[in-house]
């Protein structure tokens, strides 16, 4: 899903210009503790583009509920619908599936040439990959929620192409190991690296719930990656299987 952010400044850059309104609504004004689930204030242009998301992600999800969304306007949705579709998706789908579904969904949100225009905005240097991090931060607030520019090591190179997500939004919405690694993860830096032809690696703690991407930083393959081998977030997760040493959609 963090290729969203990309998709979104692509659209401001080259229609309308917008702004990103949403903020947290905890007095602290910082995500909740782990257990405890962060408010947050989402403004209207977030809402439609969070339902423009859904129902393009709809169209895979065979849900029962499908008349009732095509009757609401984008800008109905909240980001649990959002979320609710995205596990739809993931039902009854091969974890290859899911991940073709949201490049699917992602190439069709795009506007004709955007991948060849980024690729001539944004070649594989440090200076691009440094720019395109400092994009996520306000870019990809409604989608992961607050997250901050860090300096990484990137081929023995420190650079500030690193971006910390405190705690994403929708992992913890989620719940769910399959859902964070086959609906974002894999997804979203297979779309950066052979789609935009930037690199990217993300690497999402389950225990806190952060992640850390590294914009420039081919990532690993699938079997070598450390997180497709995490047990499922039993607490937590309404389809998880404590029994089984490794989410079950991660096997499939």
């Amino acid at each position: 899903m963090a290729a969203i952010a990309s998709l979104q400044a692509i659209h401001l850059k080259f229609g309308r210009r917008g702004s990103i309104r949403c903020g947290i609504a905890e007095p602290s004004g910082e995500p909740a503790p782990v257990g405890q689930k962060t408010r947050y204030n989402d403004g209207l242009a977030e809402r439609v583009f969070m339902g423009l998301f859904a129902r393009k992600m709809d169209k895979f999800g065979g849900s029962k509920k499908k008349n009732e969304i095509k009757e609401k306007g984008v800008w109905d949705y909240d980001y649990e619908s959002f979320v609710e579709v995205s596990k739809r998706v993931m039902q009854g789908r091969s974890r290859s599936q899911q991940q073709e579904v949201v490049r699917e969904v992602l190439l069709s949100m795009l506007p004709p040439g955007a991948p060849e225009q980024f690729r001539k905005l944004f070649p594989p240097t440090k200076w691009a990959a440094e720019f395109n991090a400092a994009l996520t931060v306000p870019f990809f607030h409604w989608l992961v929620g607050p997250s901050q520019v860090i300096e990484v090591e990137v081929d023995g190179v420190k650079q500030r192409s690193g971006v910390r997500i405190k705690k994403c939004r929708y992992l913890e919405n989620s719940g769910c190991v399959g859902m964070c690694v086959n609906m974002c993860k894999i997804p979203t830096q297979d779309f950066f690296t052979n789609e935009f032809g930037l690199p990217l690696t993300m690497n999402p703690n389950f225990d806190d719930m952060s992640c850390e991407m590294i914009y420039g930083q081919v990532p690993p393959s699938f079997e070598d990656d450390p997180a497709t081998k995490q047990p499922c977030l039993a607490d937590i997760c309404s389809i998880a299987n404590p029994s089984s040493p490794v989410c079950p959609k991660l096997q499939a």
